[in-house]
């Protein structure tokens, strides 16, 4: 702490200054440092924020040697590991965007080093903090579904220009980053609705039809991974980053009352059926703006989420007490999708899904 307020490092000045923004906006925090390899990415930001070239870094671990409370990884997914390992061992506190690792070992490292430090973590997926998904997890709670023994949720979102470069055809960092590996924005959500934890995992796809001269992992056309949770209910997921469609998140409840799904085109609308309140499904706007809040949230992105999900790292922060995203519920939110990703490989067998708890 200097001055009374939370020094903050930024790490990742594409996607991390979302977050940025909104900790410059917060009066409990303060820019320590900022950290980007690419040299204009961090001028930019340096020059909006009018930092000092003392405090702008291109070399991580350089960074790293500034007195800090917490970091925030906005760096590709590949280094997210490495980086939270190193920011735990200097002894400060991580704010990690998705997903948290890459493989099983590493998230079995991330979850002993933050219990051996005793330093915080949280994983900051955003979809969990959307205004309707807070109301859908009310309504779960409340027990007017009943209980929720299927869900389905989808993420496609057509980026090839990010998986593969089109002017050269090299291999991006999302080239190596499966469908099913990326599995937080969908999953994430289900299970904060209903408190679960998903325990087998099995996954299909592996072709590369849409773009057959790039055998990537990250180019593959399609996967859909089933899972199965702790309370035995079943969750779909389908993913794709080179799909030809429109970008889309895709989330349904189906309980033995009732169920709640979103449509697929935004989401912007939502249907509700509660059996013994309404004689047919109801539908309504779905809003990813929670409007009881200040307009400075909307800095972040995605609505309100970013917001959100920075107020409950620093409340775990002030109070020591563990985020709800913390490093035990990072791992339900990665590891199903680097199982059924490997499950796909070997032609669709279940397999197990280890807990970190």
């Amino acid at each position: 702490m200097r001055e009374g307020r939370l020094g903050i490092g930024l790490v990742g000045m594409g996607r991390g200054s979302g977050y940025g923004r909104l900790f410059v906006g917060e009066p409990r925090c303060q820019i320590a440092a900022c950290c980007d390899a690419d040299h204009r990415a961090l001028a930019l930001f340096q020059s909006e924020l009018g930092l000092p070239d003392s405090r702008c870094f291109t070399d991580y671990h350089e960074f790293l040697t500034v007195e800090m409370d917490a970091v925030v990884l906005g760096t590709p997914i590949p280094v997210h590991a490495e980086q939270t390992l190193a920011a735990l061992e200097a002894g400060i506190n991580v704010l990690c965007e998705v997903t948290a690792a890459s493989t099983l070992d590493d998230c079995a490292r991330v979850v002993d080093t933050v219990r051996r430090t005793g330093k915080t973590y949280m994983l900051a997926e955003n979809c969990c903090f959307w205004p309707f998904i807070l109301e859908w997890r009310e309504l779960v709670q409340a027990g007017r579904l009943g209980e929720v023994f299927y869900a389905e949720c989808e993420y496609l979102h057509a980026i090839p220009e990010l998986v593969v470069d089109p002017a050269t055809g090299g291999a991006k960092w999302r080239a190596h980053r499966a469908p099913l590996h990326y599995c937080s924005h969908s999953l994430g959500p289900i299970l904060e609705i209903t408190g679960d934890r998903i325990t087998r995992a099995m996954g299909l796809g592996g072709g590369h039809r849409v773009m057959p001269d790039h055998r990537f992992p990250g180019t593959i056309d399609i996967q859909v991974g089933l899972f199965e949770t702790r309370n035995q209910a079943i969750i779909k997921l389908l993913r794709s980053s080179v799909a030809p469609r429109d970008s889309m998140h895709y989330y349904m409840l189906q309980g033995t009352r009732g169920f709640v799904e979103t449509d697929r085109a935004g989401p912007s609308m939502a249907r509700l059926y509660v059996g013994g309140e309404m004689e047919s499904a109801i539908e309504s706007e779905v809003s990813l703006v929670d409007s009881s809040l200040p307009e400075e949230a909307r800095a972040g992105g995605h609505g309100t989420a970013e917001y959100a999900v920075v107020q409950e790292f620093l409340r775990a922060l002030e109070t020591g007490t563990k985020p709800s995203l913390d490093e035990v519920r990072a791992m339900d939110l990665t590891v199903p999708g680097i199982v059924a990703h490997e499950s796909a490989m070997q032609g669709g067998v279940w397999m197990e899904v280890p807990s970190f708890g």
